[in-house]
């Protein structure tokens, strides 16, 4: 059975894009492990779980797998667990994940064994992709330089935090992820002419937002060679 170990933020996901893969790969018949940096339970954005905002169907179904998932609820600590145990690394999304995965030693080492491990692959969407800026391969260039990605760009960011870069929740937020990866060294393209944004560099999955996360796991799942569950 293929596995996937997911490396979830507590400091706020954004239930869409940690949810739509995660069951997307279980229907596929694969194994989910759950890790945060402490291994206290992810905390999900409390705006992706607003009908109001996402619709009462999405609403519902992330709130039911937030609660009541074995993973999402026990996770692991990263510093337990070890990338090559695993087909493939997912990175969930979400501002949260600027305070804690994106800036974690330990997860970003997690990413570069999958990404250079002869077998794994990794999967990094939305503000999650700003890992990419910090984190190193192991001759200790940034990962971001040279590859083709996407993430959640400046032009969607402008229209969620104010003049002084502060949240709607009152956090300031400490980066913008379209910034720091072209900083980097990323060649970046959200594509904002598309209805969905996922792009593949190597065995690096990169998607743009919540819209992209179903079309990002059925890639990530076309990389592994697992067949994906049929549309509903």
């Amino acid at each position: 059975m293929p596995s996937a170990l997911f490396v979830v933020s507590e400091h706020g996901y954004w239930g869409e894009e940690c949810v739509e893969p995660l069951t997307t790969l279980e229907d596929a018949g694969v194994d989910v492990t759950v890790a945060t940096p402490t291994g206290d339970p992810p905390e999900v954005d409390e705006r992706s779980i607003d009908p109001d905002n996402v619709g009462e169907e999405t609403a519902s179904h992330v709130t039911e797998i937030h609660e009541n998932h074995p993973g999402m609820n026990d996770p692991r600590q990263v510093t337990t667990v070890d990338a090559t145990d695993y087909d493939a690394v997912v990175f969930p999304g979400g501002h949260g994940t600027e305070w804690d995965v994106n800036q974690d030693t330990h997860a970003r080492r997690l990413l570069r064994d999958a990404v250079e491990g002869d077998e794994g692959k990794a999967m990094v969407v939305c503000h999650a992709v700003g890992i990419l800026a910090f984190a190193r391969d192991s001759d200790g260039s940034l990962m971001a330089a040279g590859r083709d990605v996407t993430g959640f760009p400046n032009e969607w960011e402008e229209g969620i935090v104010d003049d002084h870069d502060m949240m709607p929740d009152g956090r300031k937020l400490p980066y913008w992820v379209e910034d720091e990866v072209t900083a980097a060294g990323g060649n970046w393209d959200a594509e904002l002419d598309r209805d969905t944004s996922v792009r593949v560099d190597g065995d690096l999955v990169t998607a743009r937002g919540p819209g992209s996360s179903a079309r990002a796991a059925r890639t990530l799942l076309e990389e592994l060679g697992v067949e994906a569950p049929a549309d509903d």
